[in-house]
């Protein structure tokens, strides 16, 4: 994974974003020799996104079929989190 110093984006500005992205959809953003952020082409993040998105109803659904899921008003819901 390519990376930028946090120094370097403060001087070239989003033309280091630019540059570091050209031949990956992710580049690292380090501060004070610490990786700490990460930029992604925004084809990327949408990606990711759709898989997290993805993820998240196959485990629902299993729930279902699992029998852990509950089918009950918008009220009833409410009622049941505040009482536990």
């Amino acid at each position: 994974m390519n990376a930028i110093a946090a120094n370097d984006l403060k001087t070239r500005g989003i033309s280091s974003f630019e540059e570091g992205l050209k031949n990956a959809s992710e580049l690292m953003v380090t501060v004070r020799g610490k990786e700490k952020y990460v930029v992604l082409k925004l084809e990327q993040y949408h990606y990711l996104r759709e898989m997290e998105l993805e993820a998240a109803l196959l485990e629902s659904k299993q729930d279902q079929s699992n029998g852990k899921a509950i089918q009950e008003s918008a009220e009833a819901h409410v009622a049941r989190i505040f009482e536990q």
